[in-house]
């Protein structure tokens, strides 16, 4: 997933923390008391306290304690929703909007004009709610997840977002800060592994809070093991001293599993999906600026043998790499039909053949001169982005292919396609280039400039937001049930794409301080 070229790697190593038995046996017991006190809270409380538990337990990444409990939840909430507005005493906007989020949000449809209620014989929305600050913030977060043909949630957004606006010099700073950090970070466009400790914040004294800091502990001693495993499985691959020049950033790499697969118990998921990562970052390096365009057509077509006979004519470090690339491929195979019955190195070759030939027509129209059209800059532009080769592993280490039949769905799916846009519009706003590269790669808004007479950057760059904005659209809908794939991937292809803004919001000095910070707050 081609992003991120100039990013420092940070220190992961911390001291370890060495506690005696009845020590762990105490907090083990606790642990268990407030388990069965939260889960307690969420079968017995009132139906406006259970999904705002829903809400914060999803917040502080403890969601997975009381999977079952909340999906009862909000198989409730969505019958009601479904049937009519009845709740404990009367719809306030908060709760409608709370109720639309999370139910979208899991996968329920629930149509947007359950907000109708709150418009006035004109159309337009009741302007006593620009007084509900709190009822705008939902509503605002609430029309994140629009899907195409949701006219009342679009108007929702405008109204939410400038009556917020308007609000702001007359809030206190903890207030005005908070609706800040929801104009700026909203909930759906940013990654929930990196807000847990900003949210552990606004609950404490809560037995929540308190399980959640114990989750947080044990889930940073998991993740730094497992960038300790990356690093050392990229480190004895030996390509990073080949291609000294090439990123190498394990951590940045990890950071992508990571907050994509948010279970604990996915461990070795996290680990296998960071090395396609790793291989894409590489050989997107590669065809940038190690390989002639003859090494790479000799390049490209090893991959597409996938035959280690064929590799005498490429130059060392190349053959290298296709070798890692045939190895780590069947390795994540063998894996994959161990644990489900099913070997999917077809689907792997396949996609990581797609993803050379896309570096290839780049290196091919950068080695010529050659200006594509937009468009075509586009749909070649996806394809590179590795998005469809990082998805299909993905879908494979989720166990979500257990026949060819079954499997061949992960081919040309929309929430790939989806994610692979939103990558690679994202990829070409940001400006950001790795000292040490040329920066080969080309960019939409320069080409849909030259294509378009008259037009500014600015006007290209708002633009490619709209185009954004839309492809999230289809992809919330892609991910609404039912459809053809598990929870756990859609949720997992969702955050993927909740990530890339992070990934480059990039500053001045063309760095990610706020990538940086999550960073520090993980490890």
């Amino acid at each position: 997933m081609t992003t991120n070229k100039c990013v420092t790697r940070q220190d992961t190593q911390t001291t370890p923390i060495h506690t005696g038995i009845s020590s762990k046996k105490g907090e083990s017991i606790k642990k268990s008391e407030q388990l069965e006190e939260v889960r307690s809270l969420l079968n017995n409380g009132s139906s406006k306290t259970k999904l705002e538990m829903v809400d914060t337990l999803q917040k502080l990444c403890i969601n997975h304690y009381f999977q079952e409990e909340i999906d009862s939840i909000l198989k409730m909430f969505h019958t009601r929703m479904s049937n009519s507005l009845d709740y404990d005493h009367g719809p306030s906007l908060y709760e409608v909007s709370l109720n639309f989020r999370i139910l979208r949000q899991e996968g329920y449809y629930v149509p947007d004009d359950v907000f109708s209620i709150f418009k006035q014989k004109d159309g337009k929305f009741k302007g006593e709610l620009a007084e509900d600050v709190k009822g705008l913030m939902a509503l605002y977060e609430a029309s994140q997840l629009s899907i195409e043909g949701d006219h009342v949630i679009e108007e929702a957004a405008y109204f939410s977002s400038h009556g917020l606006i308007e609000k702001i010099p007359f809030l206190d700073q903890d207030k005005a800060t908070m609706v800040n950090d929801t104009l700026q970070h909203s909930y759906q466009r940013t990654s929930p592994t990196f807000m847990v400790k900003k949210f552990i914040k606004h609950y404490i004294g809560t037995t929540m809070s308190e399980l959640a800091l114990l989750e947080l502990a044990k889930v940073q001693s998991l993740h730094r093991t497992e960038v300790d495993i990356i690093s050392r499985w990229w480190k004895d691959l030996g390509l990073a001293q080949e291609f000294k020049d090439a990123r190498n950033q394990p951590l940045h790499w990890y950071l992508w599993p990571m907050a994509s697969l948010i279970d604990p118990s996915l461990s070795e998921q996290r680990i296998e999906l960071t090395k396609p990562i790793a291989l894409v970052f590489l050989i997107d390096d590669i065809y940038d600026v190690y390989g002639t365009l003859d090494e790479l057509i000799l390049f490209t077509e090893a991959v597409k043998r996938w035959d280690s006979n064929t590799l005498e004519q490429l130059p060392y470090n190349l053959r290298i790499c296709v070798e890692a690339l045939y190895k780590v491929t069947q390795e994540i195979s063998d894996k994959i039909y161990k644990k489900y019955g099913f070997n999917p190195n077809e689907f792997l070759k396949q996609a990581w053949t797609n993803l050379c030939e896309a570096f290839l027509v780049e290196a091919k129209w950068f080695a010529l001169g050659h200006m594509p059209m937009a468009d075509d800059y586009l749909k070649n532009g996806m394809v590179s982005t590795g998005a469809h080769v990082v998805i299909v592993h993905l879908f494979f280490l989720l166990g979500g292919g257990t026949s060819k039949e079954s499997a061949i769905i992960i081919n040309d799916n929309n929430i790939s396609s989806c994610l692979a846009k939103i990558l690679r519009l994202w990829d070409d706003l940001g400006s950001a280039k790795d000292v040490n590269q040329d920066g080969h790669d080309g960019s939409y808004v320069t080409y849909y400039v030259k294509e378009n007479e008259g037009c500014s950057i600015q006007n290209a760059r708002d633009h490619v937001m709209a185009m954004i904005t839309n492809t999230w659209k289809q992809l919330t809908k892609e991910c609404l049930s039912p459809n053809q794939f598990s929870d756990t991937f859609t949720k997992a292809c969702q955050t993927l794409a909740r990530m890339i803004p992070l990934m480059y919001n990039y500053d001045e000095n063309h760095s990610l301080p706020l990538m940086e910070d999550y960073i520090k707050s993980m490890f």
